[in-house]
């Protein structure tokens, strides 16, 4: 709702696409910066501590912002400021969070785990833009800033609930170290580099469509607020519906063809909904995007998380983090200005492309990766316990 408003509002006082490319720039690009230090704290640091931390950071901004909109002092400055704090609270709750998730099941259920709660934050994804489009008609953007303020009341409660063993921190070693020490095992381990690569171009090239979706609702479609609600809705529908599908399956197998297939057509769903005029054939193409990309996302994120040790994952999961969000406001600064120039169709289309392009190279080298990337499933379900015979079908074909 948070995101869904804020795009809306800072196009609302400005009428700007550039603005609309900055605010997701300002809001994402600590990550890229700060997520290598995020991934340090989750590996040597209480990982619910410091998302208790993080999560109580970020609702106190979001009622900042809440107050501001409300207050009607909201400035677009104030905005960017806000945007930038709580880009730097997510370059520490993201890795940990994604760190903590392993504590929280037993390594068969890893898979599973990944897909429902990636079900959990699509399932948001649906009923959060489409209820932001009729606020924002309604009674404007402050109240869903308000919303997603209380909403964190419930996360940070949750959190207390939650009992997991003594965390064991690392000891003896710098910042310095233990950063460089991550980067060194993404280098090394090819499969893992190659998901990562394609994970940065995608969040480069294609992921800032979410941020010129305003233009696409008012001076394409013609939808205005309520549409943009819908048209957020519907990615997350598909979104939704991809999850479902990758909770179903029981290991990682298979898993590397997913990635490139539904990496293609994340691209080939997007240059579709650009070149669209209709907006129902709009929204029904944002369900494909939307079930593609969660499909890539989540696969590689099931893949990346069986072949990295436990005491590397904050580490790791924090370059994904960096390719994944980091990349992305790069992207959408690239990409507002360049709509200012030739129009948010041709920009995302363009995107859509490169992304089918990249889907393509990484299908090819699939086969020459599949080997690497079973022994080093084997070793990490070997070191949590499972027997080599039983964890060789799991990963033959990954």
């Amino acid at each position: 709702m948070q995101q869904v408003a804020q795009s809306w509002l800072i196009y609302r006082l400005t009428d700007s696409a550039l603005l609309l490319g900055a605010i997701g720039f300002a809001n994402q690009i600590p990550v890229f910066f700060l997520g290598a230090i995020g991934g340090h704290v989750a590996d040597r640091y209480d990982r619910r501590r410091v998302l208790l931390i993080t999560q109580t950071a970020s609702m106190i901004l979001a009622f900042a912002l809440a107050a501001l909109t409300l207050t009607g002092l909201v400035r677009e400055w104030h905005l960017f400021v806000l945007s930038v704090l709580l880009g730097i609270v997510n370059a520490f709750d993201i890795p940990a969070r994604q760190a903590y998730l392993v504590q929280l099941v037993d390594r068969e259920d890893l898979i599973n785990a990944i897909a429902l709660n990636s079900s959990m934050f699509n399932g948001a994804r649906i009923v959060g833009p489409a209820i932001a489009g009729l606020l924002v008609a309604a009674i404007g953007e402050g109240w869903c800033f308000f919303a997603n303020a209380v909403s964190y009341i419930a996360v940070i409660i949750g959190l207390m609930m939650i009992n997991t063993p003594r965390f064991v921190a690392q000891q003896g070693r710098s910042v310095w170290a233990n950063i460089t020490e991550g980067f060194r095992f993404v280098g090394r381990a090819a499969p893992v580099r190659a998901l990562l690569l394609l994970i940065g171009a995608v969040s480069f090239a294609a992921m800032p469509y979410s941020v010129l979706m305003p233009l696409f609702a008012d001076r394409v479609l013609h939808a205005g607020a309520r549409g943009l609600g819908i048209l957020m809705g519907a990615a997350g529908a598909g979104a939704l519906i991809g999850s479902l599908a990758l909770a179903s399956r029981s290991s990682v197998k298979g898993l590397g063809r997913w990635v490139a297939i539904s990496c293609a057509i994340f691209g080939a769903a997007l240059a579709a909904f650009a070149m669209s005029r209709t907006f129902a054939l709009s929204a029904a193409l944002l369900v494909v995007a939307g079930g593609a990309v969660m499909v890539q996302m989540a696969s590689s994120n099931t893949l990346i998380q069986s072949m990295v040790p436990d005491e590397l994952r904050g580490r790791v999961m924090s370059v994904y983090i960096m390719m994944f969000v980091g990349l992305g406001p790069i992207g959408a600064l690239l990409a507002g200005s360049i709509a200012e120039r030739i129009g948010a169709p041709l920009t995302v289309a363009g995107g859509g492309i490169i992304t089918v392009l990249a889907a393509i190279v990484f299908f090819l080298r699939l086969p020459s990766l599949r080997n690497e990337a079973r022994q080093l499933i084997i070793a990490q379900q070997t070191a949590g316990g499972e027997p080599a015979e039983q964890t060789t079908a799991t990963g033959a074909e990954a």
